[in-house]
């Protein structure tokens, strides 16, 4: 097969695969945005919000993720 063309559907499924987690999964994973270390500040006119440890978590979450992928490969 293509190289072009195997990349395009393994794009195609992680795409569908991060929908149905972000449909499905919405209801489940509402303490992502809310752990403590996010930064949040709220004024009268202003709102600023910055999930500094949510992201560092999804980051640990996908390396991971990819090293097991490379461990078994």
């Amino acid at each position: 097969m293509n190289p072009t063309a195997k990349f395009l559907i393994i794009i195609g499924i992680v795409c569908v695969i991060a929908g149905l987690v972000w449909q499905l999964g919405g209801k489940y994973l509402t303490f992502l945005g809310k752990l403590p270390g996010d930064i949040a500040i709220e004024r009268e006119n202003f709102r600023f919000y910055f999930p500094v440890v949510t992201c560092i978590v999804i980051s640990v979450v996908g390396s991971l993720i990819m090293y097991l992928f490379r461990l078994f490969r």
